[in-house]
């Protein structure tokens, strides 16, 4: 069972100001998504340019062709599911009760 002296030191701790928020010198979420996005559209771009260097007979290895497309899927595929579980905890969020 606490004592008195433990009880009034939390009530003393609730008294005192919040502290304030960190300012942090990092870039923030929405920056960082839009970083995301703008890399995985870069790949897109280039894995395009490749085809296309294919396509003309510019490109001599399709192997590296190859490895170009799939990094650009895999880079997509990344960023559809950090959008779905973004969306999941964003409804998850909504639901909850206050």
């Amino acid at each position: 069972m606490p004592n008195d002296i433990t009880l009034l030191t939390h009530l003393r701790n609730l008294n005192q100001p919040a502290l304030e928020p960190q300012k942090n010198s990092g870039p923030g979420f929405g920056e960082m998504l839009k970083d995301t996005m703008q890399k995985v559209n870069n790949a897109q771009v280039e894995a395009d340019r490749q085809v296309e260097r294919l396509h003309t007979g510019q490109a001599k290895n399709l192997h590296e062709v190859m490895i170009s497309m799939e990094q650009a899927d895999i880079s997509l595929r990344l960023m559809v599911q950090m959008r779905n579980k973004v969306t999941d905890a964003y409804q998850e969020v909504m639901r909850m009760q206050v």
